[in-house]
């Protein structure tokens, strides 16, 4: 799951518009896990989740406002987020996460 995380007075920005996007999974078997997506090429050693209590992992990004494609990597394998509903067709004949930024 993808989200902003927000306060009493909205989402937080940084200087730079850019706003705090927190990637979390539930992969409780899992040894790695990763994201990877058009905000950071599609390289999922660019910052690997840490592991939460409870079998979690989650990592957090600052994002301009934007639409972002993205997937999961669960010990190698690339796997879609099972909390997120708005999909798009990637060119391997699977589907790409969609998350929007507002």
């Amino acid at each position: 799951m993808a989200r902003t995380r927000g306060s009493k007075s909205g989402t937080p920005t940084t200087r730079t518009g850019k706003k705090r996007v927190t990637f979390s999974v539930h992969a409780p078997h899992a040894r790695d896990v990763a994201v990877a997506g058009t905000f950071n090429d599609w390289d999922p050693s660019s910052r690997p989740l840490s592991r939460e209590a409870g079998g979690s992992w989650t990592v957090t990004f600052y994002l301009a406002p934007g639409s972002y494609e993205y997937r999961f990597v669960v010990d190698g394998i690339w796997t879609d987020d099972p909390c997120c509903t708005t999909r798009c067709w990637n060119q391997y004949g699977g589907e790409n996460c969609v998350l929007v930024v507002a």
